[in-house]
C-alpha cells in the first residue's frame, strides 16, 4: 500500500509525527464498518482479532472490496501489534509501505498478511499476531 499524501518527509526514520501517522493507518474504515454489521467490536486488542479470524468472510466473492479489506486487515493488525507489543512501530520500507518493526529490528509485513488473510483466511490474523508477540 503506497501512501504518497504522507510525503517523502515523513516516511523517514525522523518521522515528526509518529502518532499521527499510526491514528491514519488505524482508521481502517472498511473493516471496522464490516465487523459493525456481524458484531464485532474492533478496540485495537489482540481478542478482537480472534473475533475477526471467527467471522464468516463473505467478503471473498466481491472482487472489488477482498483488496481493500485485505489492505484494512493488514493495518489493522499492525495497529494492534503497535499499541500491545512493547517497543513496536510502524516505519515505512523505501518503497512506501507501511510495516512493523519490532525492537529486534525485525519488520513484519502486516498489509501482506492481511491480504492474505482477507482471500483465504490463512494465517490467521490472531495466528500472526502470536508469532510477533512471542518474538
Amino acid at each position: 500500500m503506497n501512501i504518497p499524501f504522507l510525503g517523502k518527509r515523513r516516511v523517514g526514520a525522523g518521522a515528526r509525527d509518529p502518532e499521527g501517522i499510526a491514528g491514519l493507518l488505524a482508521e481502517c474504515g472498511l473493516l471496522r464498518s464490516l465487523a459493525d454489521r456481524e458484531g464485532v467490536r474492533l478496540d485495537d486488542s489482540p481478542a478482537s482479532l480472534e473475533q475477526l479470524d471467527q467471522m464468516l468472510p463473505r467478503w471473498r466473492d466481491d472482487e472489488e472490496v477482498l483488496p481493500w479489506l485485505g489492505n484494512d486487515a493488514g493495518l489493522y493488525l499492525g495497529t494492534v501489534i503497535v499499541r500491545t507489543v512493547p517497543g513496536a512501530a510502524w516505519a515505512f520500507t523505501e518503497d512506501g509501505q507501511p510495516v512493523v518493526r519490532l525492537v529486534s529490528g525485525r519488520e513484519c509485513e502486516v498489509v501482506a498478511a492481511g491480504h492474505q488473510w482477507a482471500a483465504t483466511g490463512a494465517p490467521e490474523l490472531s495466528q500472526s499476531y502470536a508469532e510477533v508477540a512471542e518474538g
